[in-house]
């Protein structure tokens, strides 16, 4: 940009194109300082520097361009002139005279830059010359000292002087928690009180958090309600809201200036409000992990839907009911909490109440819209329905904090957590509706009842795992007269094929036994069967016959791949009995050599599955040591006895749920 010829005599000027950087400022400082220095015009450095930083802070910040900045300086004074490039439309060349005013409340509103400007410039105005457009000012060597030297004014009012500004304006607190915002109002308030001669001022916050608005910062007095005092509104966004009051008149400099620094304080207020904000929704998002966490471990309805309401309370509210849908679409109470455990009962007592004004009449018609629903007091609260692969499960309904009201954050979370749960309700009530169909279809698989038979004990307890079904089974089939088939067996896998298989093998067993066959050949035809038709799937068995042989039992044992059984005489000794053979579904022939065994009186011959040897507590197993010496004292007792025993001492080994299903037989001889 040219400077008019022959408009300054002697002029030394200076150019430079600055990028849009943060570093702007400094560099047009930098600039401006040095020629004051090489013109010696030391006297406006305090002035020109900081016009200059407002200026072209403004331009980086607004118009997003490179910046030029031309400084002239001559005997009489200093002229700067910054230009930027952004699009904008032409006005017309406007320069403003000298101002006049000592006032600055006189100035018109033209931001805090341009107030700067027209109160210590001589001359300022703006221009446009192609593509560019910026602000200019001149500052005259001669005139009203300004070096930090207060102006004196027609009413005797002393004007702030440049020093004071620069410090009010760059003060900044070191972090943002409650006690440096709270130090750095104070600070601000003292400064602003000693450039207006306010005897005191306080600053005022309402954080939207239900506490109304309270006392942030305050110096000296307090201001009267009697005396006329500056208000100036705090520029923030909500749920934030406030003002800044000082005890001084809105005539002079206090009212410009109190504007500032409510201006200024509003900057590191919204800092605090995002920061605040941002820190809540990390808070929320931990919540919900950690709720998300807690639900999904829970696979029963009764316990996943009492650990709802204890997420809920008190951090989002005061008190929380779940409400589930009966079968003809009815509400009813499942889990309710309160945070006063005293009021629990009151809080039953008020959503069994029923009306056209009541809680349930609400929560039915959130549940019946699908959206949410408030209801007044008392108490005051909303409810949220609960919606699961698109069938509603009933509804979520919390009340408010006494002294808090839900915030746009809070309802969102509340709603996020009424998702999760019912997803959490609905996968709990698949996984009771599979285990209750995993129950039947086991209980299909296995004798609704052992025979009774006068002189011989026949007891067997099973256990189930999981919602699946397993390959375990037992049975035991009679054969002719003092004749019976005793059956333990265990197909390889779980689920619906699991149980097909099983199911395969023991109606087999039961037709060739009731034909007559004997073992081996019943051994035979089963594995052809499963090599056939059994896709892929093996079986172990434990198959004995037991004969009536006077006081005696005679038991032919044959073991098709299982594990021995354990012989229990009755005197308390103990051994494993039964030759390994194959497994059944393996190859096309098998081996199956039998062990012969004279159960007498008082004797017990026990069966079991690998459930029970390789029950896990933690990285040791039950075993089958264990298992014997489980069996021994329990020499002398009856079958049923000897199977619970058994069933319990195995269970009790670990905390831990069952991996795979256990199964216990006991074949006992009564006879006297």
């Amino acid at each position: 940009m040219s400077v008019e010829a022959g408009r300054i005599a002697a002029a030394l000027v200076r150019r430079v194109r600055l990028p849009n950087d943060r570093r702007t400022p400094a560099a047009a400082r930098a600039l401006v300082r040095s020629v004051l220095e090489e013109a010696g015009l030391d006297s406006l450095v305090n002035e020109a520097l900081l016009l200059t930083t407002e200026l072209s802070t403004n331009a980086v910040v607004h118009a997003g361009t490179e910046v030029d900045i031309e400084v002239d300086a001559d005997p009489a004074g200093l002229t700067v002139t910054v230009t930027d490039f952004a699009p904008g439309p032409v006005e017309q060349l406007a320069v403003g005279p000298r101002n006049e005013q000592s006032d600055i409340g006189e100035v018109a509103e033209r931001g805090r830059g341009l107030l700067l400007v027209d109160h210590f410039a001589s001359r300022w105005g703006t221009v446009h010359e192609g593509v560019g457009k910026g602000v200019w000012f001149r500052l005259e060597s001669k005139g009203p000292a300004r070096d930090g030297i207060p102006v004196a004014t027609a009413d005797d009012e002393v004007a702030p002087s440049v020093g004071e500004l620069t410090t009010l304006l760059q003060m900044s607190p070191e972090r943002l928690t409650d006690e440096s915002l709270a130090e750095f109002g104070t600070e601000l308030l003292s400064r602003l009180a000693r450039l207006t001669g306010a005897t005191g001022g306080v600053v005022r916050l309402d954080r939207g958090d239900g506490g109304g608005r309270q006392l942030l910062a305050r110096h000296g007095r307090a201001p009267r309600d009697d005396a006329e005092t500056i208000r100036v509104p705090l520029t923030v966004q909500r749920p934030y809201s406030g003002e800044l009051e000082l005890d001084a008149s809105p005539a002079g400099y206090a009212q410009p200036l109190a504007t500032i620094v409510a201006e200024r304080f509003s900057l590191h207020l919204e800092n605090d409000r995002l920061r605040r904000a941002d820190l809540r929704r990390q808070t929320w998002l931990t919540f919900l992990a950690e709720a998300s966490e807690l639900l999904a471990q829970s696979l029963d309805v009764n316990l996943t839907m009492a650990l709802i309401p204890q997420l809920v309370v008190p951090r989002l509210g005061q008190w929380c009911a779940v409400h589930t849908t009966d079968a003809w679409g009815r509400l009813q109470l499942a889990a309710a909490t309160h945070a006063d455990e005293a009021a629990v009962p009151q809080l039953h007592a008020t959503l069994a109440e029923t009306g056209p004004d009541s809680i349930l009449a609400r929560l039915e018609e959130a549940s019946r819209l699908g959206q949410q629903v408030m209801f007044g007091t008392p108490p005051e609260g909303f409810a949220v329905p609960l919606v699961a692969r698109g069938q509603r499960l009933g509804t979520l309904a919390v009340g408010r904090h006494l002294r808090h009201r839900h915030d746009g954050d809070e309802v969102a979370v509340l709603e996020d957590v009424a998702r999760r749960a019912a997803l959490a309700i609905d996968n709990a009530r698949i996984h009771d509706e599979r285990r209750k169909v995993a129950r039947t279809l086991q209980a299909s698989l296995l004798p609704p009842a052992l025979p009774h038979v006068t002189g011989i004990g026949f007891a067997a307890e099973y256990v189930p795992t999981g919602s699946e079904v397993g390959g375990d089974f037992y049975d035991v089939v009679p054969a002719g007269d003092d004749r019976w088939v005793v059956v333990v067996g265990d197909v390889s896998g779980k689920g619906v094929q699991a149980a097909t298989v099983t199911g395969l093998v023991r109606d087999v067993i039961r037709i060739l036994v009731d034909d007559g066959k004997p073992m081996t050949e019943i051994l035979c035809r089963v594995n052809r069967t499963l090599v056939q038709r059994g896709g892929g799937r093996y079986c172990t068995l434990a198959m004995a016959t037991v004969t009536r042989a006077g006081t005696d039992l005679a038991v032919c044992l044959h073991l098709a791949g299982h594990d021995r059984s354990v012989l229990v005489r009755a005197d308390g000794k103990t051994s494993f009995v039964g030759e390994g053979g194959t497994a059944l579904g393996l190859l096309e022939t098998i081996t199956s050599p039998d062990v012969n065994v004279t159960l007498h009186p008082g004797d017990s011959l026990i069966f079991y599955t690998d459930g029970v040897t390789e029950r896990r507590r933690g990285r040791e197993l039950f075993g089958t040591s264990r298992l014997r010496d489980a069996a021994t004292p329990l020499a002398g007792y009856p079958a049923d006895v000897m199977a619970a025993r058994l069933r319990s001492t195995t269970i009790n080994f670990s905390v831990e749920e069952p991996r795979d299903d256990i199964a216990i037989l006991v074949l006992r001889n009564d006879a006297l």
